[in-house]
């Protein structure tokens, strides 16, 4: 590995990177995978499963309540800091909160705290990407946040893969407080970091909080081009979301044991996707974020195609574990470049109102469009649904023309 190389990987920033990683994706990833893995072991229908997509809507909303986090500052650790820890301390105390519920009588009040839960984990995140961007410089934004989504890729593997193999040895109760205890690492964290030098300075009134960042967006592009970034926001990540959407409801209808799933089919989606995300951030230091989109969204696209193919496989678990690889490869790749174009988008001034409009804006598709999956799988058949799921990447791919032209970047030398 050459030095400059090296030296860009191995540093306190990629390492915070890491961390902050894995303190967004843990609460998401049990909204998103252990809850639907326990709700369907305990036969709660897949319609019902499917509209709990809706209680992620604090995802999608989070870009209205960011310019609080941005102009109020906590007395003690700082702007960035003092929110990071609140938040932090909200899902420790909230998340083992679901194993005293019960999914046939309880149903109701397991949406409710999930939607809590869901509102915790966006604040943490609208403060978590702030400060990401504020100690990355523009150069590092690929492979920084190529590691970040390794470290959000690791975080899935504790309720996609340890919790469900636990399940299989202990109540949910106790599942679901020794997974809650993982925010820990991020905690530590908070206390031991630094604020951003860019943090320092808070919007002076709410309403320069509010407003500016708008602004700022809409005069640095343009109406037409911004309005052209943010439906791409919306598309690039529509078909793989919603293929993921049911991921392990679907691995359960296909026969697999939870421990099969914990074992062989999260593993098979982790290390595909560390490795697709440290090689699209290595690649991009060559190629630019513009070209990496192109190529990456195609292995995404054509990736969720396994899935079809996987539900007219029968048990297999080498065929599971091929098809879990190569999706995940994708995504990876796709999802690294995706992170990287979103922060270079914002100003480094509006970071937290900005980041969250647009990852805001990211997650409508996993929140509303996924809440139909279970009604799209009933209707249509797993096989014809993850069909459906690779067409609807395209919209994202052809919007790629205007808003990163293939030789609108200039690639980089390492």
């Amino acid at each position: 590995m050459p030095a400059t190389l090296r030296a860009a990987v191995f540093n306190k920033k990629m390492l915070i990177c890491i961390f902050t990683g894995f303190s967004s994706g843990l609460p998401l990833y049990i909204l998103i995978s252990l809850l639907p893995a326990w709700l369907r072991s305990e036969q709660v229908d897949l319609k019902s499963i499917g509209l709990f997509a809706l209680i992620q809507l604090p995802y999608t909303w989070k870009f209205i309540w960011s310019p609080l986090l941005d102009r109020f500052v906590w007395p003690l650790l700082g702007r960035r800091r003092g929110w990071m820890l609140a938040t932090q301390a909200a899902l420790l105390l909230s998340l083992p909160l679901f194993g005293w519920l019960q999914p046939q009588t309880d149903l109701w009040s397991i949406a409710y705290l999930a939607a809590v839960v869901a509102f915790f984990s966006a604040s943490q995140d609208i403060v978590l990407d702030a400060y990401r961007r504020e100690i990355l410089l523009d150069a590092e934004l690929g492979l920084g946040n190529a590691i970040y989504v390794n470290g959000y890729r690791i975080a899935g593997l504790i309720p996609g893969s340890l919790s469900l193999i636990l399940a299989d040895f202990l109540p949910w109760n106790s599942v679901f407080q020794i997974t809650a205890l993982f925010m820990l690492p991020g905690v530590v964290m908070t206390l031991l970091i630094n604020e951003p030098e860019r943090a320092l300075s808070a919007p002076r009134t709410l309403r320069e909080a509010v407003i500016e960042p708008f602004r700022e967006f809409i005069g640095r592009e343009g109406l037409r081009s911004a309005l052209l970034i943010l439906a791409f926001i919306f598309f690039y990540k529509l078909g793989d979301s919603m293929a993921t959407a049911l991921a392990t409801p679907f691995y359960l209808d296909m026969g697999y044991s939870k421990t099969e799933i914990g074992l062989v089919a999260k593993h098979a989606g982790l290390w595909p996707a560390i490795a697709g995300s440290l090689l699209g951030g290595v690649l991009m230091l060559r190629l630019g974020i513009n070209r990496a989109l192109w190529l990456f969204g195609v292995v995404q696209a054509v990736s969720i195609l396994g899935f079809a193919f996987l539900s007219q496989a029968g048990h297999n678990l080498l065929f599971l574990a091929l098809t879990i690889g190569f999706e995940a490869l994708g995504v990876g790749l796709g999802t690294t470049a995706f992170v990287a174009f979103i922060a270079r988008s914002t100003n480094p001034l509006h970071t937290a109102t900005q980041f969250a409009l647009f990852t805001s804006l990211s997650a409508v598709p996993r929140t509303i469009f996924n809440s139909t999956t279970g009604y799209l799988v009933d209707q249509f058949g797993w096989f014809n649904f993850f069909l459906l799921c690779s067409l609807l990447a395209l919209p994202g791919m052809l919007l790629l023309f205007k808003v990163a032209p293939w030789r609108g970047e200039a690639a980089q030398d390492v």
